[in-house]
């Protein structure tokens, strides 16, 4: 199995303005390293964590975000994952989208929405999480808030042995006043279910004064911390089949599951 280049890019967003994001990540990603497998951006990467939905949502069909995600995909040569706000007839999704060079796309919806800032009003949660086959890595793919609901995405060993899923991935806007959870939480999730963790935040302040610290991750099946940052700018990892496979048999933890 092949390894994969990680790429995250930690960037400011500016409030509901889809052009300006739009700009300022194409000059950020100027900056990009060759040979990216997979590029990560933050949660609604292109309005911010709004709930202006009904101004700011796009459908599947016509979506400027899901666009340029597959022309950022095609010119790089990578994998793009990020989230954006989805309408379907009447309803609004936080939806993450998969999308690889030659234009496939698949999608979660964010199953776990934030109670505290009221998105379960604005937003209908998924009922599905989603696992995606990429160049023979299975990558379970989450927004934000699911972070803090481990449950949901329980590893476990198949009966042929193989795992449910090798990496593990959370895009978000998570501030700054609870970032101790976040980075907790992103090691244990790689720790508990023997994967490799990226956790692809912001950085800045929005207009509801919320400042955001970034403190993206990438972390290893050991829990350590490959990556991390508090700046604007794109933080890079390997993901190495090797060490993820090593790591599984010596430490058979999840193979000594009885339930």
């Amino acid at each position: 199995m092949q390894n994969l280049k990680i790429a995250a890019l930690q960037a400011h967003q500016a409030w509901e303005n889809k052009r300006e994001n739009l700009k300022h990540f194409e000059l950020l990603l100027l900056n990009l390293e060759e040979d990216v497998d997979i590029l990560f951006l933050p949660e609604m990467f292109h309005t911010g964590f709004t709930m202006n939905v009904e101004e700011l949502g796009e459908t599947m069909e016509e979506s400027t975000g899901i666009n340029w995600l597959r022309k950022i995909a095609e010119e790089k040569q990578c994998a793009v994952c990020t989230s954006l706000i989805v309408r379907e007839l009447d309803y609004f999704y936080n939806r993450l989208v998969f999308i690889t060079p030659d234009h496939k796309l698949f999608h979660y919806d964010k199953n776990q929405l934030f109670t505290l800032a009221n998105e379960d009003d604005y937003f209908t949660p998924g009922s599905h999480n989603k696992i995606v086959e990429y160049k023979g890595w299975k990558i379970n793919l989450q927004v934000c808030y699911d972070l803090r609901f481990p449950e949901n995405v329980r590893n476990k060993v198949e009966e042929d042995g193989s795992f449910m899923y090798d990496a593990l991935i959370y895009v978000a806007n998570w501030p700054e006043r609870r970032s101790h959870h976040w980075k907790t939480l992103l090691q244990a999730r790689a720790i508990e279910n023997q994967v490799y963790v990226a956790g692809c935040n912001r950085v800045g302040k929005d207009d509801n004064e919320i400042t955001y610290s970034g403190d993206s991750m990438l972390v290893n099946p050991l829990g350590e911390v490959e990556a991390t940052s508090n700046e604007e700018e794109i933080l890079y990892s390997i993901w190495n089949w090797e060490k993820l496979s090593v790591t599984r048999d010596r430490l058979a933890f999840l193979k000594d599951r009885t339930r």
